[in-house]
C-alpha cells in the first residue's frame, strides 16, 4: 500500500445521447472480472437495484446488463449527498471462447454476478505424448 495511495472513485455516469424515460442518471457499474481455467466471473457493482430491475440481454456477441436503481427520497432538507440513485447500463462483446447456452446469473448485496463457462475447444487440456 505505500507505493498507491488510496483514492476516491467517483462513480462514471454513461454518456448518451439518447433520451431516457426515467429521470435519473445512468451509470456505468464498476465491474471486476475473473478468469479460471473453466469460466470468467464477472462481478459488477449495482448498488441499491433489486433483483426484479435487473435485465440481461444476449444477442449475438452483445451481453447487455441492465439495472433500475430505486428512487426512495427521504423526507427533510439534504445537507449533504454522496451516493447518487439511478439506473446501470454496461456492455460486453462476448468471444466464442464463450458457452453462450450455460451462461448463469445471480444477484446478492447489490453484486451482479454473471458466471460465463468456457466452450469446450477454448478449455486448455494435456495432450499426451506417445512414443513411436
Amino acid at each position: 500500500m505505500a507505493d498507491k495511495d488510496l483514492q476516491v472513485q467517483e462513480k462514471q455516469e454513461l454518456q448518451t445521447k439518447s433520451e431516457s424515460t426515467r429521470n435519473v442518471p445512468i451509470f456505468v457499474p464498476a465491474v471486476d472480472i475473473y478468469e479460471s481455467q473453466n469460466e470468467l466471473t464477472l462481478l459488477a457493482d449495482m448498488p441499491g437495484v433489486p433483483i426484479e430491475s435487473v435485465d440481461i440481454d444476449l444477442k449475438d456477441d452483445q451481453l447487455t446488463v441492465r439495472g433500475q436503481g430505486a428512487t426512495e427520497e427521504q423526507g427533510g432538507t439534504v445537507l449533504l449527498r454522496e451516493y447518487a440513485v439511478g439506473d446501470y447500463y454496461r456492455q460486453f462483446t462476448l468471444s466464442n471462447a464463450i458457452d453462450r447456452e450455460k451462461i448463469v446469473a445471480s444477484m446478492k448485496d447489490g453484486v451482479l454476478k454473471l458466471v460465463l463457462p468456457k466452450a469446450e475447444a477454448a478449455k486448455p487440456r494435456k495432450i499426451a505424448v506417445k512414443t513411436s
